[in-house]
């Protein structure tokens, strides 16, 4: 996705670091604030590592990402280099928090006083809260027009994990298409329904109210379905009862890459902290025909400016208030109907 054209920055001055952490819908906002913030600054940004919680539990970016996309994407917006100077110590760094969605003038007064003693920043970000809307006021249209190219336009998965991505999708079209219906992907994570934040939440939607909702919007029988649970669970069968052809990353991933990608704990792209397994679901959810959310919060933000960056916005918000034979517009994403989304930034 490219927003608009900017004007090359000028020549760096110092150095901008950060990690990637807790996973995909975490990760396009911690790119984006970084770019935003090393854009002010005029500062050359260095390509982060991806860390868990645990000392050591870390791996390359380009493990899961495209290194050079994610350079080439950027040209002309921030100077980006692939590893950390030898001459920048840790020692020069200085941390700072800074909340998601970091404003000019957040930057102005917390970031550039440190950043012109130290010369170099190390940045990580806390969300106070999940807040995708676009503000379209002429002082933060600068901010919002690199936030859109940079979350939106620069992360691409590497070519193994894509391949894995494009397989699924590719399984679950055919699935549906053969009997003239659609692909549904839905953000159903049981552990999600557990915590505290979804008990009694009308933001948080089960198996059964899932499959009721979308049978009541007439989605047809022989849709296929998928789950962003890796492995089946007993809840699972109300909407296969509904639903025949719904599946888990287990049931529908190609077998040759299923000890890699979901095999033990020592599996070469899993960890304790960061599974390969939500970067999965984070792009077959971007890439399906409909989208359904049925846990609020911010993957389904994050997924809905990717799907909004290439089109797809076919976003169904489950509700309580469905009848049978609910009309599924009424049910569109306000990210979409509304378009308050920050991804339409690059129409203000």
């Amino acid at each position: 996705m490219n927003c608009f054209d900017f004007e090359e920055p000028e020549e760096s001055k110092g150095f901008v670091t950060f990690s990637l952490t807790n996973g995909p819908e975490y990760h396009v906002s911690q790119i984006t604030d970084a770019v935003v913030v090393a854009r002010y600054l005029k500062a050359t940004l260095v390509i982060p590592d991806i860390r868990g919680s645990q000392l050591g539990d870390w791996r390359n970016f380009g493990d899961i990402y495209d290194i050079e996309k994610f350079v080439s994407s950027l040209d002309g917006v921030v100077k980006v280099v692939k590893s950390q100077p030898s001459e920048l110590s840790t020692k020069d760094l200085a941390v700072l928090r800074i909340p998601n969605r970091v404003t000019e003038e957040y930057i102005a007064n917390n970031i550039e006083p440190v950043f012109k003693t130290k010369g170099h920043v190390r940045l990580a970000t806390y969300f106070p809260s999940v807040n995708m809307k676009r503000t379209c006021t002429p002082e933060n249209e600068e901010r919002n027009l690199v936030g859109c190219l940079a979350m939106f336009g620069s992360l691409e998965l590497q070519p193994e994990v894509r391949e894995v991505v494009d397989s699924i999708v590719e399984r679950l079209q055919t699935l549906s298409r053969r009997s003239d219906s659609e692909f549904v992907a839905v953000d159903l994570r049981l552990d999600m329904l557990d915590q505290k934040g979804c008990q009694g939440s009308k933001k948080c939607y089960g198996p059964d109210e899932i499959a009721l909702f979308l049978k009541k919007l007439v989605f047809d029988k022989n849709s296929a379905v998928y789950l962003t649970q890796s492995r089946w669970d007993n809840s699972h069968d109300s909407l296969k009862d509904i639903f025949p052809k719904t599946y888990t990353k287990e049931l529908i991933m190609p077998m040759d890459k299923k000890q890699k990608f979901l095999g033990s704990d020592s599996s070469e792209y899993i960890t304790k902290e960061y599974p390969s397994e939500k970067v999965i679901d984070f792009y077959v959810r971007s890439e399906s025909d409909v989208f359904v959310p049925a846990i609020s919060g911010l993957f389904y933000a994050n997924v809905t400016g990717k799907r909004i960056g290439s089109g797809k916005t076919k976003i169904v918000v489950p509700d309580d208030s469905a009848s049978a034979g609910s009309e599924l517009g009424n049910y569109i994403s306000r990210y979409v109907s509304k378009k308050t989304h920050m991804a339409y930034s690059g129409f203000c």
